[in-house]
C-alpha cells in the first residue's frame, strides 16, 4: 500500500493533503457555528423553562385551552343576547311624528291631531283625534311596513306616517 503512495506525484499528494486540510477547516468552522447556535438555543430554553418542567408547561397550555374554550362560549352567549336585543329593539317604538290640523277650515283652530308610532320596520299604529264642538273622536289604525292595512288613511295620517319614517316631524 505504501508503494502506491510512493508512485503518486508530489504535486498530486500535496494537492490531496491541501484539500483534506481545507475540508477539515470547513468542518471545524461548521462545528464552531453549530456550537454557538446550540448555546443560544440553550439560553432561550433556559429562559423558557426557568423553574419549570415539561409537565408544568403542558398544564399551562391545557389551562389556556380551557380558558379559551370558556371565553369562546361566553362570546357566543353574548352574540345570542345581542341578536335578541336587536330583535326586541326592532319591535319597539323607533319613529314618531305629530301633526296638528284643522279639519274644518271655517271653524276652530288646530285642535285635531295625528300621531304615528312606528317600529324599526315602519310598522305600528297611527292615532287620529278629530275635535268638533260636540266632542272629540279618537281613531287608531294599524300601519304595516309604512302602508295602510284594512283601514284607509286620511291625507293627514299619510303625512304623519311619512314624517315619522323620514324622521322629520313638523306641526301644521
Amino acid at each position: 500500500m505504501f508503494n502506491f503512495i510512493q508512485t503518486l506525484s508530489p504535486f498530486f499528494l500535496y494537492g490531496f493533503l491541501g484539500a483534506l486540510l481545507i475540508g477539515e477547516i470547513l468542518l471545524l468552522v461548521l462545528i464552531v457555528s453549530l456550537f454557538i447556535q446550540n448555546k443560544r438555543l440553550k439560553k432561550k430554553l433556559h429562559l423558557f423553562f426557568s423553574g419549570k418542567e415539561g409537565k408544568d408547561l403542558e398544564k399551562v397550555l391545557i389551562d389556556q385551552l380551557h380558558e379559551t374554550k370558556a371565553l369562546d362560549q361566553e362570546i357566543q352567549e353574548l352574540f345570542e343576547i345581542s341578536n335578541q336585543l336587536r330583535d326586541l329593539g326592532m319591535r319597539s317604538v323607533h319613529k314618531t311624528a305629530l301633526l296638528r290640523f284643522n279639519p274644518f277650515k271655517e271653524v276652530g283652530g288646530n285642535q285635531s291631531f295625528c300621531i304615528a308610532f312606528l317600529d324599526g320596520k315602519n310598522s305600528g299604529c297611527v292615532l287620529s283625534s278629530l275635535h268638533t264642538r260636540e266632542g272629540t273622536r279618537v281613531y287608531a289604525k294599524p300601519v304595516i311596513s309604512g302602508r295602510e292595512g284594512a283601514f284607509p288613511f286620511t291625507e293627514e295620517e299619510k303625512s304623519t306616517i311619512t314624517q315619522a319614517i323620514s324622521g322629520k316631524s313638523s306641526v301644521l
